[in-house]
């Protein structure tokens, strides 16, 4: 078997997280919550090992 070598794009979490930027500009009143100021990106596989978390 061969070994194996660990992502270095996403360091064998097989996932990226989104990122989230907070502007004052964007604040909204989301009802339950209160004020929501935040645009975030939903987390991804990583492009890199395909979500395996290692590169073969």
């Amino acid at each position: 078997m061969e070994p194996k070598n660990l992502c270095p794009e996403c360091n064998g979490k097989k996932i990226i997280q989104g990122n989230c930027e907070c502007n004052m500009e964007w604040r909204s009143n989301d009802g339950e919550n209160g004020l929501d100021d935040c645009q975030c990106d939903p987390d991804h596989e990583c492009p890199t090992c395909s979500g395996k978390g290692f590169i073969e």
